[in-house]
């Protein structure tokens, strides 16, 4: 199986508008053989594109793309042995689930015995031998989507891209569907890139999650070092759910401690308007940062409730308000407000919050994160 690199890739579009519009904006990523890479970000960031572009159905403007070190920009999508499954199934109407699955086969004219094996053992692979003799109108959506699956792996592809494959399903659908490929990982043994605008999924689903915005690549990595230390407040609230927490404001020097001195609405509000003590927390890391303006990344987990007011101590947030909350069956997710400040707050299943009511809250940092308050990027 393959490694993937892209090198300083572009990719300009032509718009209705007369203007060029940059899809992927000097873009280089390295994807390991055999690694599992998710790519999520909102609609437009260039998803899409960046796929069409490693299956050879679009060239990029610049830059290169090699496939274990051999350069196949310029190359066919037939010359690459890649196989890329799309967010609409894109089955024949007229054919059975068997024709799908066999379509690929039957253009290289693999014989006929040897192609019935192959889609009957795809078939049992996927769940899916018992309506083989079906058309797509007489499939589920799971059905579906496991044909469409199963005419990319019948040709043992080297590389495997999902375009938003799941995307029509229900939620309970889905997450069964993920698990299922997720099982069936050895027995695929491709390198595999799986483009997603839902968060939860790419981080379930990947080795490393990248992370695009306007065609840029904003931060790769593990899922759970992308969401515990965002590269920039962009990532920070766009993987988490809820968001991570920004809280603009400085860090100044007081009586023998770091203090965060926050402010109500953004870094431009010059008026201060209340103080966390950090304690010795990155205090060795502050020096260089001491005044300038900053945002303090929190997630709603490490803002802890507290069940007696009277056990508050400096710095806790006293007499939030509870503005909404949503009971998710293992949590209630909760807004406050804060001053002229919303944000959120997790609580644990059994916390019977209700609009209005007043509560005592405490930051826990020492997961917390630090971004400079007009790049957005993480300071460390």
């Amino acid at each position: 199986m393959p490694s993937i690199v892209l090198e300083d890739i572009k990719k300009i579009y032509p718009a209705t508008t007369g203007k060029r519009v940059a899809a992927v904006r000097r873009f280089s990523l390295n994807v390991a053989d055999r690694e599992w890479l998710t790519i999520v970000g909102p609609s437009g960031s260039g998803k899409t594109s960046l796929l069409r572009l490693i299956a050879g159905l679009e060239t990029p403007d610049r830059g290169q793309i090699r496939f274990n070190g051999k350069n196949v920009t310029r190359q066919s999508p037939q010359a690459r042995d890649v196989a890329m499954v799309f967010q609409s199934h894109a089955l024949f109407p007229h054919f059975t689930a068997f024709e799908n699955i066999a379509f690929g086969l039957k253009l290289r004219g693999v014989a006929k015995a040897e192609t019935i094996r192959r889609v009957r053992e795809t078939a049992d692979l996927l769940g899916v031998a018992h309506c083989l003799d079906r058309p797509p109108a007489k499939l589920s959506g799971g059905e579906r989507q496991r044909v469409a699956l199963g005419r990319a792996l019948i040709r043992k592809p080297k590389i495997l891209l999902l375009d938003e494959p799941f995307a029509h399903l229900d939620e309970p659908l889905r997450l069964q569907m993920q698990t299922e490929l997720a099982a069936l990982r050895e027995r695929l043994a491709t390198t595999l890139i799986w483009v997603t605008h839902h968060q939860a999924e790419a981080l379930a689903v990947g080795d490393r999650v990248a992370v695009l915005r306007r065609g840029k690549l904003q931060q790769v990595g593990i899922p759970r070092l992308v969401h515990d230390q965002p590269a920039n407040t962009f990532v920070a609230e766009f993987i988490g759910s809820p968001a991570m927490n920004l809280f603009p404001g400085t860090v100044v020097q007081g009586d023998g401690e770091l203090l965060f001195i926050g402010r109500e609405t953004d870094y431009n509000d010059h008026s201060p308007r209340f103080t966390l003590p950090l304690g010795s927390w990155q205090a060795d890391k502050f020096g260089p940062h001491l005044g300038r303006s900053i945002m303090l990344g929190v997630r709603a987990a490490a803002i802890r409730l507290l069940d007696d007011p009277a056990a508050a101590k400096p710095g806790d947030l006293v007499e939030a308000i509870v503005l909404r909350s949503q009971f998710t069956g293992t949590q209630t997710l909760c807004t406050v407000a804060w001053r002229n400040r919303e944000f959120s707050v997790s609580a644990g299943a059994e916390a019977g919050l209700t609009a209005g009511q007043k509560v005592v809250l405490r930051m826990e940092l020492s997961n917390a994160c630090v971004f400079d308050a007009t790049a957005g990027v993480a300071l460390f």
